[in-house]
């Protein structure tokens, strides 16, 4: 997907909001995910090139601007560029200085489970941002034993079993699923395409074994983002 220019008239309103939904997602992850997040917006507030759509920045002028040595640099640089927040345009060669591109789209997706709690007029200004596409992710059920808890049947029985596994993330991840059996297919929907793709990460294999011991018939577990985002102009 193109990366949408932050330029013109009210650009300055979207780059605090950008900058709001680093901070926040920062501030509600690991204490590691909290300094990334400090570092990266005190990168953009600083020397990002918003007319270029570019930050050009030497690695020794990072390591200054943050107090740190050139290997904790590149170690965050290697990580953005990892995850997507930044997209490399130029490599930094023979005294050359590096160039970065702020993937707006995958910022879009990485902090939108956060929106909510900047308020819901944040949440509309940060869809509006980057239109997204629904992601379907398949997961091939295998059939196991797991013992059941209580009388509860069906998604009740695997959110409990869920809960019991992952006390501490079920309120956050897993609760929030929006369930719905077609018949051949068990539908979860989470709130938002990161979250979607959350869950698959941290708990696929343990919904996979759970679903498979719940139901008779197999079922097709179908995990995506919200309906809204095959719809959002």
């Amino acid at each position: 997907m193109e990366n949408r220019r932050v330029n013109g008239a009210g650009s300055g309103a979207v780059k605090y909001d950008i900058l709001t939904a680093l901070a926040v997602t920062g501030l509600n992850g690991s204490t590691r995910d909290q300094l990334s997040m400090a570092r990266l917006t005190t990168l953009i507030t600083a020397r990002y090139n918003w007319r270029l759509d570019e930050l050009s920045m030497g690695q020794r002028e990072m390591a200054s601007l943050w107090g740190v040595g050139d290997r904790t640099v590149k170690r965050e640089v290697k990580r953005w560029l990892d995850t997507g927040l930044l997209i490399c345009r130029r490599t930094g060669v023979r005294g050359r200085v590096a160039a970065y591109r702020l993937n707006l789209h995958r910022v879009c997706e990485l902090t939108e489970p956060f929106w909510h709690l900047v308020g819901s007029d944040f949440s509309e200004r940060m869809n509006r941002l980057t239109p997204g596409g629904e992601r379907v992710i398949r997961l091939d059920a295998v059939r196991t034993t797991i013992s059941h808890a209580g009388n509860a049947t069906g998604w009740d029985s695997v959110r409990r079993q869920l809960a019991d596994l992952f006390p501490t993330q079920f309120e956050a991840w897993i609760a929030p699923l929006v369930v719905r059996d077609d018949g051949t297919r068990l539908i979860l929907e989470a709130k938002s395409a990161f979250a979607a793709e959350y869950v698959k990460t941290h708990f696929g294999r343990d919904i996979i074994d759970a679903v498979a011991a719940e139901w008779s018939e197999p079922r097709e577990i179908v995990l995506r983002g919200p309906a809204a985002f095959a719809t959002r102009p």
